[in-house]
């Protein structure tokens, strides 16, 4: 494996600002896509939901982006994707692309409610990553969910990413 490159000077402080909309630390069910611009290449992309499989929670996305890109074994993936690619992920520009809540934290006893609404938004988020791979974007992960789409639901779902990610308005059969 290529050892990445440090990009941190101590000696050199940077000062970098962050702005976004308060509605995406919403709780809920979300879609979302992570825009990773490197130093060197292409955009990549990564595809995300919020709502748990381990537990009854249902994150923000921007909690979310900051587990995604942290340490922590369990919840890092998107670092595992970028350095898993010889990127690091301090040395790139990224953009968050977030829709929902497309269904509200579930508040019942058990898992069953939970459940079904993590199922809903899983099947979009699989039918999201593949239409937006066919549409040509460089999207590092793969979504492994076999739940049924509701195929009305997802053409609205993909209609408002199309909005950021022009290329998704061509037609792709994403129908299960």
């Amino acid at each position: 494996m290529t050892e990445l490159a440090t990009t941190f000077d101590p000696a050199s402080p940077t000062l970098l600002e962050l702005r976004f909309e308060g509605g995406i630390l919403r709780r809920g069910f979300w879609l979302y896509v992570r825009e990773i611009t490197p130093p060197r290449g292409g955009a990549l992309y990564y595809v995300g939901r919020t709502g748990d499989s381990s537990s009854t929670n249902a994150q923000s996305p921007f909690n979310r982006m900051g587990q995604h890109l942290g340490f922590a074994q369990n919840s890092s993936m998107l670092r595992r994707h970028l350095t898993g690619r010889n990127v690091e992920p301090e040395g790139c520009t990224f953009r968050l692309v977030a829709l929902g809540p497309l269904e509200a934290e579930s508040i019942a006893e058990g898992r069953d409610e939970h459940d079904q609404r993590r199922d809903v938004v899983a099947a979009m988020e699989r039918a999201l990553a593949e239409a937006m791979t066919a549409a040509g974007y460089a999207v590092m992960n793969t979504v492994a969910s076999h739940k049924a789409l509701d195929a009305a639901r997802f053409a609205e779902v993909r209609a408002a990413f199309a909005r950021a990610f022009p290329i998704l308005t061509l037609p792709v059969d994403v129908d299960r």
